[in-house]
């Protein structure tokens, strides 16, 4: 199981990478398009063409360099909102374990709010905010404001963890022994407690990142998510929907597919992670 989800999500991370030299085409380029190709359903089927096996949108897009392209902006927003939260929430985590006492208290203070509002409700408010503030954003800064977006809920999950185990780590005899010493305690923090909590750190990263491609594909499907010049999968689901009851049943079932088999292998990955790391089940 495991090292069948790691090859799932292995393929799927290097067919959206290097999408511009494995995609049959480019679907946005607009010299490329024939109108005449639109609607073209799968290869196998009637009227379908080997030159688009999973078929063609209304534009005459190819749907499976199509599926390259924005598996490729969901991988990259998923994971730079997740390395934002895990700078978020190991900073906030580790003094929050190490000091004590207020600084402990008014961080877990403000977990316990962030928790008390569902995740998807914060990145709507954060992603409607920021398209509201730059309404003729580009595109990078519109992936900014997503990000930023998908990261701010999702820091509180690190910062728990790393603060439970901050705490038990403090207590042992190398850190007593670094304060004895002199040692400054952001240098106990960086040097010391760090590489000692960032075992649960790397299993729980694994499993955000499922959550935060499924999150980015939500708000690109709500319509607040990329930019329509650069779609993702969660925007490809969206214009699917618009023809589902035409027919065009592939222009949602093949977008559904790829984000579903990347959540899943990468959440079925993170749980071989985390049994593997737990001396436990060894």
């Amino acid at each position: 199981m495991a090292i069948g989800s790691a090859a799932v999500a292995l393929l799927c991370i290097v067919c959206a990478v290097f999408a511009g030299w494995i995609a049959p085409h480019n679907p946005f380029d607009l010299a490329t398009l024939e109108l005449s190709d639109s609607m073209l359903p799968p290869a196998w089927m009637v009227a379908g063409t080997t030159k688009y096996l999973l078929g063609t949108d209304e534009q005459g897009r190819d749907v499976l360099s199509a599926l390259m392209y924005g598996a490729r902006i969901s991988l990259f927003v998923g994971g730079a909102s997740v390395l934002l939260s895990l700078l978020i929430g190991v900073g906030l985590g580790l003094v929050s374990g190490y000091a004590g006492g207020r600084i402990d208290a008014l961080i877990m203070r403000v977990c316990d709010v962030m928790l008390s509002f569902p995740s998807i409700l914060i990145a709507l408010l954060i992603a409607g905010v920021g398209h509201a503030l730059f309404p003729n954003a580009h595109d990078s800064l519109a992936f900014g404001v997503l990000i930023v977006a998908i990261a701010l809920p999702g820091w509180v999950q690190y910062a728990r963890a790393v603060r439970g185990s901050t705490m038990v780590e403090r207590h042992k005899e190398y850190v007593q022994a670094a304060r004895v010493i002199g040692v400054a305690p952001l240098r106990i923090m960086m040097k010391h407690v760090l590489p000692n909590v960032m075992g649960p750190v790397l299993v729980l990263s694994t499993i955000q990142v499922a959550t935060a491609i499924l999150a980015e594909a939500t708000l690109s499907f709500l319509g607040v998510g990329v930019s329509p010049t650069s779609p993702s999968l969660g925007t490809f689901i969206n214009e699917g929907n618009k023809q589902l009851f035409s027919g065009a049943w592939w222009l949602v079932i093949f977008p559904g597919t790829m984000l579903v088999l990347i959540a899943l292998s990468i959440n079925l990955f993170g749980d071989w992670l985390r049994d593997a790391l737990n001396p436990r089940l060894r």
